[in-house]
């Protein structure tokens, strides 16, 4: 039978979330695996039910985000299934990776060594198993049961499959974008194992009150989210930033007194597509980024300045001069900084070492903190149709625009050019949410909009078949933040005008 998590756990533990999405293509035997190998404390995965009753990793309820497939996966059998690339989408290295079935994944479960002063000593990794809808909750407890010592929690926004993975004598977790009092209830009456909110989410009034079951947060990726979850702490997160995360806890540990902001905050990167001919991609641009230092360690130390690439190409000008920083000291920096991409996603990073020597009780080390320069639009929204261009993700895309007004609390969003696409529809993401449409989407803005110096979050977009016959859509899209997973990059912002 699975074993559920400690009840209190310590440090917090913390999962990649599908894996490790940014190394390795999502729910993937190579992403479990590289989870793993980064020293992350297990990972959490999505399971979808085929149309014989088999359990197959996948978030989607169809396949053509993540494989050479076509149509909802629960309209195949698991013998169509075989044969499925699900690693080329992600990079060629990958290319041939199959979908993994349930029981395959659950053989994750060997021992794996920890540091010699971890007070959990050496455990097997936790499972997180996300159902994404009812029906398969018996399947999974096969699966479990004829694993030894599987650590394992079922997870669900589901209610009815939360009992009944409860009911079949499994771990499990109540996931919702926020904590509130009807679930702080629900969780107390029914003796659910754990609840997991979205990043910030246990930030609320019922947040704030004592609850019967572990706390978790999931997809916690941001620097400031991380260090906020792992000083709580909570029981556990899942996160797509594992190496990150790892830092933080880290920072935590070493830094147990220290209640400032995170050590390494930056600026965003401003894009305006057109304005710069720089010949890689119009998701570029010239930029002169302030960077801020903080020490939070008891004793003094050097800080080192580096940049990580994570797609497309960029310059640096002159490297940043070392910052020596005694106990709570703080400096400024700035990096210059040229460069881009064709499409967003995939945002470079500021990596800050900070490095100090041997002293009376305490040895020389080193932590690195990274912090994301993310890139994004403005766009300035009134009752007037504003044109928003969609980028040119490849040289020849032809021009597509989409038009964008406000009628009060209303923000409607249309295709005006599909840009020679075939039975397009729009895409729109506000305030984190994102939705889909035929020709057009009638949103509602938060009651704060106007109020709200920096705007909200906000991306919009289109697709369409490219040719007729095309099994694929082609996307389109003003910024990033659509299709709303983890390569898609940040949305912009959108102001009151």
């Amino acid at each position: 039978m699975a074993q559920a998590p400690d009840s209190a756990p310590s440090p917090t533990l913390i999962l990649g979330h599908r894996g490790a999405p940014l190394a390795a293509p999502e729910n993937t035997l190579s992403s479990l695996r590289v989870a793993l190998e980064q020293g992350l404390d297990g990972f959490e995965y999505d399971v979808q039910p085929t149309r014989d009753g088999a359990a197959v990793l996948l978030h989607d309820d169809t396949l053509e985000r993540t494989t050479d497939g076509h149509g909802p996966i629960a309209q195949h059998t698991l013998a169509e299934l075989i044969g499925l690339d699900a690693g080329a989408w992600f990079h060629k290295r990958y290319a041939g990776e199959r979908l993994p079935v349930l029981e395959e994944a659950l053989d994750f479960s060997c021992e794996r060594l920890r540091d010699p002063g971890d007070e959990r000593g050496t455990e097997r990794p936790l499972h997180m198993i996300e159902l994404k809808q009812a029906g398969l909750v018996r399947e999974v407890a096969r699966a479990l049961a004829e694993q030894r010592e599987v650590r394992a929690i079922i997870a669900s926004f589901h209610r009815d499959v939360v009992l009944e993975a409860r009911d079949q004598g499994l771990a499990a977790m109540l996931l919702a974008e926020r904590a509130e009092e009807y679930d702080r209830e629900f969780t107390a009456r029914e003796r659910i194992d754990a609840h997991g909110v979205g990043p910030g989410g246990w930030a609320s009034e019922a947040g704030a009150l004592e609850w019967s079951c572990q706390r978790w947060s999931w997809s916690v990726d941001e620097p400031a989210h991380l260090l906020a979850a792992l000083r709580f702490p909570f029981n556990g997160i899942n996160t797509n930033e594992g190496p990150r995360a790892l830092a933080v806890r880290e920072l935590v540990r070493l830094a147990p007194d220290d209640a400032g902001p995170y050590p390494v905050e930056v600026g965003e990167l401003l894009v305006d597509p057109g304005r710069f001919a720089l010949g890689r991609g119009e998701w570029c641009g010239q930029w002169r980024v302030p960077i801020a230092l903080r020490n939070p360690f008891a004793w003094p130390v050097e800080v080192e300045l580096e940049l990580v690439v994570r797609r497309g190409a960029f310059e640096i000008g002159v490297r940043p001069p070392l910052a020596r920083l005694a106990p709570g000291a703080s400096e400024s920096r700035e990096l210059e900084l040229t460069g881009g991409s064709f499409s967003p996603g995939g945002d470079p990073c500021v990596a800050a070492h900070y490095r100090w020597s041997n002293a009376a009780g305490r040895t020389a080390g080193e932590l690195v903190l990274d912090a994301p320069l993310v890139r994004v639009r403005c766009a300035r929204v009134r009752r007037d149709p504003l044109r928003l261009p969609m980028l040119r993700e490849r040289p020849e895309d032809p021009d597509a625009s989409v038009l964008v007004r406000r009628q009060g609390r209303s923000l409607h969003v249309s295709i005006e050019s599909a840009g020679k696409l075939k039975d397009a529809r729009v895409w729109a993401n506000l305030d984190g949410a994102v939705h889909t449409g035929t020709r057009g989407l009638r949103l509602e803005l938060p009651f704060d909009f106007d109020g709200r110096r920096d705007g909200v979050r906000f991306s919009c977009g289109l697709d369409g078949f490219a040719e007729a016959g095309a099994r694929r859509r082609t996307l389109r899209r003003w910024a990033g933040g659509i299709p709303g997973d983890v390569h898609s990059g940040a949305p912009g912002r959108l102001v009151a005008g």
